[in-house]
């Protein structure tokens, strides 16, 4: 038995050494595909699989072939932090994808940052989160997400500067994504000499806003601005329509979750949200054939991807991964950073091409001219402004 250990041992370490066999490259990917947050979790971690699954079919990464650690967090900070330190410790995971929910990110990330191993936040918006650590000689922390930093000031100017209205409710969940949403809003809205009448928060699972939106009405509000994820915003839609109350509703990106859509139905015609990305047949031929693999590959409700936006940015960030590996020709973390924050050539992606998207002190890949208004038309989310259809170089 040992001579043959010995044996295949030996033959093995040949073909290795001969290319016969590539090396793995191992890559986490955490996010909830359980529970509410689910739609955005399961879109996201398909977006990973699709670009996987490319990128190996045409040979890899210098060769190597990206395998996929995929943990579901639950969207639950404690899962978060067990996962990130197995995904580390025991899986060797040179870098990890994904992170939905804010809370979840900032209680995870920092073994990441320990561990000198690159962490890309797909979906989580929180504006703290590329700068939890200020202090440190060097950021493993990315993201290639609007940040709501980007999102709360054209929510502010959709509402005050295009549409004059002033009488501003902000209804935003209790989770930390929620109330830091708030604080970015609260800061936007003061640049136009706006406070809100009402502020109220309600908690994840809630399913009657009548107290939050009575005491909205009641102040006088002429728009409801939110921050919070897709089933609690379909109550608040739906909750308005009961009380007979029809005012406009700006919120964050989450507004085109499918849990909001198809939960709202009819109430949630005229959402109006950010978006990185809009599932949309206006679009370009590299968007297209995104969504035409999406949809045969996983084949999602009724053709719409739940949260395209999670899954285009959990996509583009496979290949911004693989390009600084590539260009690092190394999965030591030092040098993959390195590569990030000086990608010498152009990735393109379905949210749009990127070009040096990183530097030293800037780990946002999307910057706000990057972002377009969508609205929610007959169960879908289109363009606000038709121009917009067109991605746009960075």
């Amino acid at each position: 038995m040992n001579i043959r250990r010995h044996i295949f041992a030996v033959a093995a370490a040949t073909l290795f050494a001969t290319g016969a066999y590539a090396a793995d490259i191992k890559v986490g990917v955490t996010g909830p595909y359980t529970g509410g947050s689910s739609s955005m979790g399961v879109s996201m971690r398909d977006g990973v699989r699709l670009a996987a699954k490319e990128i190996n079919a045409a040979g890899g990464v210098n060769g190597n072939k990206i395998v996929l650690v995929e943990r579901d967090d639950e969207a639950k900070n404690e899962r978060g932090v067990q996962i990130a330190q197995e995904l580390i410790n025991n899986e060797k995971v040179v870098a990890t994808l994904g992170f939905i929910n804010t809370g979840v990110s900032l209680a995870s990330q920092r073994f990441y940052q320990d561990a000198k191993i690159p962490v890309f936040n797909n979906v989580a918006t929180g504006s703290l989160i590329t700068h939890q650590f200020p202090n440190a000689a060097e950021n493993y922390i990315f993201r290639n997400a609007a940040a709501d930093n980007i999102q709360a000031p054209m929510i502010a100017k959709e509402a005050v500067e295009k549409r004059g209205l002033k009488k501003v409710a902000i209804l935003a969940d209790s989770t930390n994504y929620g109330q830091l949403g708030r604080e970015d809003l609260e800061k936007a809205l003061k640049t136009y000499g706006v406070t809100p009448v009402a502020e109220e928060k309600f908690n994840l699972g809630d399913v009657d806003m009548t107290s939050q939106l009575l005491k909205a009405k009641n102040a006088g509000a002429d728009v409801v601005l939110t921050y919070a994820i897709g089933p609690e915003l379909a109550q608040i839609a739906n909750g308005m329509a009961k009380l007979g109350w029809k005012k406009p509703m700006i919120g964050s990106w989450t507004l085109s979750m499918a849990s909001f859509i198809d939960t709202a139905g009819k109430n949630g015609d005229g959402a109006t949200m950010p978006e990185t990305f809009i599932q949309s047949p206006a679009t370009t031929p590299k968007r297209k054939a995104f969504v035409d693999a999406y949809l045969k590959e996983f084949k999602p409700k009724n053709g719409i991807i739940a949260s395209p936006v999670s899954a285009a940015q959990g996509y583009d960030s496979v290949y911004l991964l693989a390009a600084a590996l590539k260009q690092a020709n190394s999965t030591e973390g030092p040098k993959i950073l390195a590569a990030l924050q000086s990608l010498n050539a152009p990735v393109e992606g379905v949210v749009m091409t990127y070009n040096k998207p990183f530097s030293a002190t800037d780990h946002e890949a999307i910057k706000a001219k990057d972002v377009v208004m969508g609205v929610v038309e007959g169960g879908r989310v289109q363009f606000l402004n038709a121009e917009d259809a067109t991605p746009k170089k960075k």
